[in-house]
């Protein structure tokens, strides 16, 4: 079994994935803090795996994704510490069968790398990831494995937290998916416009990207940690992969390693 780690601005998601074939057999999510030092790491890691059951010695290695550079060598000793093992790091230097063909290919997140590693392997046909994160991120990706650029928004916090830094009067409400449109209340306006501007604003950008694309018949995969939120929501989304990081890491991992993506 794998630990796959995606260190996220504002989350750090863990999964078990099983050796053969991607299965994600368990995952939880923490709060990705600057504070924590490692040795709190390791005490979490180890708190996690004892309550889910989950002998260490089952872990054949780890593999760290992370979009916050600062704080990865906290994680990755943390981990190294506890498991006894060397992580695998998947960064944008990493030699993994896709191409970056973009001005900047070093500053692609690895989220967005290794989305596309996953939509290559498991879609094998051009497709736009949605990644619903602390950002909004569109990935347009070609069939044969090559990211061609996209689009990055903000996420449908930034709305939440606009309002109540901005305003006076406006309270702080819960991000969900509101039961109408309009509001009776003053939460349930907030609530209406932050979720449905956002939902709208995908649906506009993703029409903008097939039109210029070219590509009439174009696969929309949702992922990220609104995804199955927003989802139910969308006019223009396909499919919901809630894991498609997380493969994409074992991916990367299983290439680094062996010289292969295979998922059987």
């Amino acid at each position: 079994m794998d630990l796959v780690v995606d260190i996220g601005n504002s989350e750090t998601v863990f999964g078990l994935v099983q050796d053969e074939g991607l299965e994600v057999v368990d995952h939880w999510r923490v709060k990705t803090s600057r504070d924590r030092t490692t040795d709190e790491y390791e005490s979490l890691l180890n708190s996690m795996m004892k309550t889910r059951g989950v002998p260490l010695d089952e872990l054949r290695k780890t593999v760290v994704g992370s979009v916050v550079p600062a704080h990865t060598p906290v994680v990755v000793k943390g981990l190294e510490g506890l498991l006894k093992q060397t992580c695998v790091i998947v960064n944008s230097e990493s030699s993994l069968p896709i191409t970056l063909e973009v001005e900047e290919p070093l500053t692609v997140g690895i989220d967005r790398i290794v989305n596309t590693l996953a939509a290559k392997v498991l879609y094998d046909r051009d497709v736009l990831v949605v990644d619903f994160g602390t950002a909004t991120s569109f990935d347009c990706i070609t069939a044969d494995g090559v990211f061609i650029g996209g689009v990055i928004a903000q996420g449908l916090e930034a709305g939440v937290d606009w309002l109540t830094h901005r305003t006076a009067k406006l309270p702080s409400v819960e991000l969900m998916a509101p039961k109408r449109v309009i509001g009776k209340r003053t939460e349930e306006c907030i609530q209406s416009g932050i979720f449905y501007s956002s939902v709208d604003a995908v649906d506009g950008i993703v029409r903008r990207i097939q039109r210029e694309w070219g590509i009439s018949d174009l696969t929309v995969i949702v992922t990220g940690g609104y995804g199955e939120l927003v989802r139910p929501h969308l006019n223009t989304a396909n499919y919901f992969e809630p894991f498609l990081t997380l493969y994409g890491l074992a991916l990367a991992g299983r290439f680094i390693m062996n010289g292969s993506v295979t998922t059987s």
